[in-house]
This record gives C-alpha cells, structure tokens and sequence, in this order.
C-alpha cells in the first residue's frame, strides 16, 4: 500500500520507518523539502538526510506531492499546526482518502503541561473532518507515544488497548489492518469521529502518568 505520512518530526519518522519495514511504500511530507534535508534534530544532532539515507525506501516530497502519492495519509504533524499542513497536502489530493489522523492538539503557550486546544465539545479529529468532508478520519493511536505506537509489543507484552473513532466503516478496517500488522491486538471501536474527544482529553492524565512514572514507554489496557 502507498502512505503519505505528513510530519517529519519523532512520530512521523516512527511511524514511516514502521510501515516501510511492514513493506509498505512509504512517503513523508513535509512543508519544505530542501530545508528538511538540512535539519539538524536537537536531541542528536542528526540530519534529516542522514536519517532518509538509513531508510532508503522512504522519500521525502512536499505536502501535495505526499497526498497526491499516499493511498492512505496518516497525519503525524503537531496538533496545533495540523489543518495549516493538511490544507498545503490539499483537499483534492485526499478526497476520498482514508486520513489517520494521530496527532493531539495541545497548547504549549502557557509552558508545561500543555493544556489542550480542542475539547469537551470538539477534537482535532472532528476539526479535520469539518475541513476536508471528502476525506474519510480516523483517529488512532494519539494515546500512546511513538514509539508504542510502532511497537506495542514494547510495553504489556502487546496487549494493551488502542481506540479508534471514525464515521466510515471500511475506512476504520483500513485503519484497524495496519494496526494489527503493527501487532495491535486490542483494538477498540469507540464509534464516529465525535468518539475522538475521549482519546485526544486522556493526554492531560497521560502526561502525568509520563511525569510520575519517568517513562513514556507505557499503556492502559481495558480489562473486561
């Protein structure tokens, strides 16, 4: 399967990095190709090219050569800068597309813990459904971090829970295919888009969870 994945940032290279090892043909977009090239990343001073030169089935382009390339388009951006990076993708190259969408909307501004800039009565989720109506959201895996969401095998043997919130049925079985093939088991069917309110509103507890327990290597898992 071709997946655009928008976002060159921890998640988007993960999630990239997973697909393509799953034998997917993998494309990341990005805003501004050369100055991606450059980019030195602050946690280790390794070049955005250097990274694509250890992944050598993965290509860089720009937002609307992405959506153009991707069948499925899976948004890795930050939160707050989403709708900007998914009108440069462009309504027309993800028009009927299934977009899954892992991103959360939180708000830095006022320092940490971020705050979130969607709730109680909306989510990012709904927000890009409203944006691009001819495009089928999902959302996913916005509980958990990269590399969990790559990998849940790291953390509870794998059995921990992920949700899943959409309006259209077989874009949610596109959606739940890839997460088994990530070795997702327990994958959880919260219902429409508007279900994703939940999932994006756990990040405050999730935060801290992340603070007290000094790991972001963790998950919740819904015993029945």
């Amino acid at each position: 399967m071709k997946i655009a994945v928008i976002g060159t940032g921890v998640v988007g290279r993960t999630l990239a990095a997973r697909l393509a090892e799953l034998e997917h043909s993998v494309a990341v977009g990005t805003r501004d190709v050369s100055a991606t090239h450059s980019r030195m990343d602050s946690d280790g001073g390794v070049s955005f090219a250097d990274w694509l030169a250890a992944h050598p089935d993965i290509s860089l382009l720009d937002f609307a050569a992405a959506g153009r390339f991707g069948e499925v388009v899976v948004n890795a951006t930050n939160g707050a800068a989403s709708m900007q990076a998914l009108i440069g993708v462009g309504a027309d190259n993800l028009a009927g597309k299934v977009l899954i969408d892992v991103a959360n909307p939180l708000d830095f501004s006022q320092g940490f813990p971020p705050t979130l800039l969607l709730k109680d009565n909306d989510s990012l989720a709904e927000e890009i459904q409203r944006g691009f109506p001819e495009t089928r959201v999902v959302k996913t895996l916005n509980t958990v971090t990269a590399d969990v969401m790559a990998r849940p095998d790291l953390v509870g043997d794998g059995g921990t829970s992920v949700f899943l919130s959409g309006d259209d049925p077989a874009a949610k079985a596109v959606a739940t295919d890839l997460l088994r093939d990530m070795g997702w088991r327990d994958i959880i069917d919260l219902g429409d888009i508007t279900t994703a309110r939940g999932p994006e509103m756990y990040l405050p507890l999730w935060l801290r969870v992340m603070a007290a327990q000094g790991t972001a290597l963790f998950n919740v898992h819904v015993v029945r």
